[in-house]
């Protein structure tokens, strides 16, 4: 009985040892069909998103230290803007629609770091989602969106400064 518990231990521990020293789990197969596909020459190229959270969720991180990016136009802004927001236009009004700003990434490299904690708001989340996939192309690292984007905030009672007009 001895020797049977004693050949047991062995193969566990002889299991074990091909364990340490098998090759690590090959990552989930999306990246191997991509590889795939690049081979066969198939144009397939994911963008990056970043993750969407509700605007409480983004308040809660702003409470943490994430820094509020607003991507509305200067107008929009002006007109109020969750507190301690930076704005930086993604698009800009022209004549009856609206123009990206060209230089929406060289303005962002002048105020945040790579790696600083962004959370990013528009008025109701599309402009939001646009810029933060382009911060992520251009290897910010820790951009999350806000779902409904300012609307949303607004809804939600969530603190907010209001223009104010100077008085003559």
């Amino acid at each position: 009985m001895a020797a049977a518990y004693m050949a047991r231990i062995s193969l566990l521990a002889q299991a074990t040892r091909r364990a340490a020293q098998a090759p690590p789990p090959r990552p989930f197969m999306a990246a191997a069909m991509r590889r795939t596909l690049g081979s066969l020459n198939i144009a397939h190229k994911e963008k990056e998103v970043p993750r969407s959270v509700p605007a409480r969720v983004a308040y809660e991180l702003q409470q943490a230290g994430h820094r509020y990016l607003d991507v509305r136009t200067e107008d929009e802004f002006s007109a109020g803007h969750p507190e301690g927001a930076v704005n930086v236009p993604y698009m800009y009004r022209s004549g009856s629609g609206m123009m990206k700003n060209t230089h929406f990434l060289e303005q962002m490299s002048g105020v945040f770091r790579k790696d600083d904690e962004i959370i990013v708001g528009c008025q109701s989340g599309k402009r939001s989602l646009m810029a933060g996939t382009e911060l992520y192309a251009a290897g910010f690292t820790a951009v999350t969106d806000i779902a409904g984007g300012f609307s949303s905030w607004r809804e939600n009672g969530l603190p907010v400064n209001l223009a104010t007009i100077p008085e003559a």
